[in-house]
């Protein structure tokens, strides 16, 4: 019997725009910070395990503001990233303060990944379609001759902010709805006309309201873990060469890596929902009005878990 699709939440960094750990931010009308509703939608989609990658400085605080809320029904485990947690061979660079990235935290979660999983940040409100669609492509999701994986995409126009710029994942999508490649713009912001994106700060470019972005929620069986191990090395190698104290291992460039070589295949799963999130403590009313605004609707319960 196929074992549960696990979901792994990124919860180890630190919100330097925002100003601090919003990851822990009560938010929601009984104070529920913003995975407290990803768990509770994946929970509604079928997901009973769960990962929570953190840092050791952070895992007391986690333990009582997060996890004491949560179900007992839910399998839960950590895994932690930390800086020093580098290959054989490899030291942490004097000065390093920046986490090594997402593929690094993916790959800190190694031990405990068994079974296709997917991978969401901390900080984000992903709505419950996401999770269903990710669900049940996970609990289906099988390599043959090439690795199956799998990402739930949004339309840019609903993962935008007023508040100042925004990164976002691109992605080029073929007519039957797979991802060919997936490019990072670092610098959208907002303008009456539409999403524009910038490389020097100077020559800004339009973007289509409904350009499908990545907001870091995908879907993977245990191979990645193999492809990520053999990258991160060469990863390193470049990086504390030409960019030692910022230089990060994104997981996006791991995925596109394997598409160049014509090793995976990424299936693109579009969702209706909204995209909200804190990337600047401005937002944080506006994400705060639409939670209680789902609960008055009754999309949600006054107060998530009992």
């Amino acid at each position: 019997m196929a074992k549960q699709p696990i979901l792994v939440i990124m919860a180890a960094g630190m919100g330097s725009r925002y100003g601090g750990l919003k990851q822990m931010d009560g938010i929601g009308p009984a104070g529920e910070v913003i995975l407290h509703y990803s768990i509770y939608d994946a929970m509604r989609a079928g997901f009973r395990r769960v990962v929570f990658l953190i840092k050791h400085a952070i895992e007391e605080d986690f333990r009582r503001i997060v996890a004491a809320r949560l179900p007992a029904e839910l399998e839960v485990r950590y895994a932690f990233q930390e800086l020093d947690m580098l290959p054989e061979g490899f030291q942490l660079p004097e000065g390093r303060v920046k986490p090594w990235g997402t593929g690094h935290a993916v790959l800190c979660c190694r031990e405990l990944l068994d079974a296709p999983f997917a991978v969401i940040n901390s900080d984000d409100y992903y709505g419950p379609a996401a999770f269903q669609l990710a669900y049940d492509a996970l609990s289906e999701a099988k390599d043959d001759e090439k690795l199956r994986w799998m990402m739930v995409g949004y339309q840019l126009s609903q993962t935008t902010t007023s508040h100042g710029h925004v990164a976002r994942g691109v992605c080029e999508v073929s007519a039957d709805g797979f991802l060919t490649g997936i490019h990072e713009r670092t610098h959208i912001v907002e303008s009456c006309d539409g999403p524009l994106f910038t490389e020097d700060g100077q020559v800004y470019h339009l973007l289509s309201r409904e350009t499908v972005v990545s907001m870091n929620m995908w879907g993977f069986t245990p191979s990645l873990l193999t492809c990520l191990a053999e990258s991160f090395p060469r990863f390193l190698s470049e990086a504390l060469r030409s960019n030692p104290l910022k230089g990060e291992f994104h997981l996006p460039a791991v995925v596109n890596q394997q598409l160049e070589a014509g090793k995976a295949s990424v299936r693109v799963l579009t969702t209706p929902d909204r995209w909200w999130g804190v990337t600047y403590h401005e937002d944080r009313p506006l994400v705060a009005e639409a939670l209680r605004r789902m609960a008055q609707e009754g999309r949600y319960p006054e107060k998530l878990f009992g």
